[in-house]
């Protein structure tokens, strides 16, 4: 079985397919028009997110049985046309969701303590202690949209803050557990102190959160979106800061973002990225929550064995 690789990955995942005697072709820097000359001749694909997989991509994949996307996200994929191809879609959300659950309480922590704003101060020989004095999670009620493995990551490590409550908000009915509490939007919005995202990107997730959501939010609140970009908008956003309805917030992710999150965008087309980067009460990360070394490799396993249980050699 011939396997193309579009992505540079943690060097376990090839290793552990040509292990199995699967035979790997890396053409990580291939452009597109070369790499559609000669996708007939593999049986799969592994990509992260260079290139939007559709039936254009594929036309001349007829040998094509799957494709292994290693992440999460799957808005880059056109997963209806993979299923009416018959196309299998593998991705590994599992590994790298403890990465996201970490990432979003380190940006809590900060947000809430302004630890950032400190740090540049005490290097600027500037002892002010008054001025950064900050807020506990304890006793808040935190909100999270999208109960999947990062929503549910965040949840496991909130329990040791001693919360006044979890509660989730999430389109499909999950199974009750013992820490945190499934709810209806509104309810959410009445009682969250601390709101995170962990939502996939979809018609119902792009623009989520707006003027309309912020403003029927009963508490003034804090933000936090390690999900995908296209859920916040910002220039919304930067608006319920100013209005005081908005505590301060931090994002992993923008709404700028291209495609491939590999690059980065172009700034100068975005007029409220100047009052994004200057507002003291917003932290920016750059799409780093679920990069951690042991979420490298814990992808790159998963996918292996994923591919070794569906496509054996």
């Amino acid at each position: 079985m011939k396997i193309l690789h579009l992505d540079k990955n943690h060097n376990f995942l090839i290793d552990g397919l040509k292990r199995s005697g699967y035979i790997n072709v890396e053409a990580y820097k291939m452009p597109i028009v070369k790499v559609k000359s000669i996708i007939g001749e593999f049986d799969g694909i592994v990509i992260r997110s260079r290139f939007k997989i559709d039936s254009e991509f594929l036309k001349n994949g007829e040998r094509i049985k799957f494709i292994a996307r290693v992440g999460s996200g799957l808005e880059n994929i056109d997963t209806p046309y993979l299923k009416k191809r018959g196309i299998k879609l593998i991705s590994a959300p599992e590994g790298n969701s403890n990465a996201v659950g970490e990432h979003a309480i380190g940006l809590i922590l900060s947000l809430l303590n302004k630890l950032n704003l400190a740090n540049d101060s005490v290097k600027n020989k500037l002892w002010s202690r008054e001025k950064f004095r900050g807020y506990e999670i304890e006793n808040k009620t935190i909100g999270i949209i999208g109960y999947g493995n990062t929503g549910k990551s965040l949840a496991k490590k909130l329990t040791g803050f001693n919360v006044k409550e979890i509660i989730f908000y999430d389109i499909v009915k999950k199974t009750k557990d013992s820490i945190s509490k499934q709810v209806s939007i509104e309810e959410l919005q009445n009682k969250s102190d601390i709101l995170s995202i962990h939502t996939p990107q979809n018609k119902l997730s792009i623009g989520l959160i707006n003027k309309t959501f912020i403003k029927k939010m009963k508490k003034s609140f804090w933000l936090i979106n390690t999900a995908r970009g296209s859920a916040v908008k910002i220039k919304d956003l930067i608006d319920g800061i100013q209005n005081k309805k908005i505590f301060g917030a931090a994002l992993d992710v923008l709404e700028y973002e291209k495609k491939s999150f590999e690059d980065t965008f172009d700034i100068k087309i975005h007029q409220d990225f100047a009052d994004l980067i200057k507002n003291e009460k917003i932290i920016l990360t750059p799409h780093i929550a679920g990069w951690t070394h042991e979420s490298h490799i814990k992808l790159a396993k998963i996918i292996v064995q994923k591919i070794q249980k569906d496509f054996p050699v």
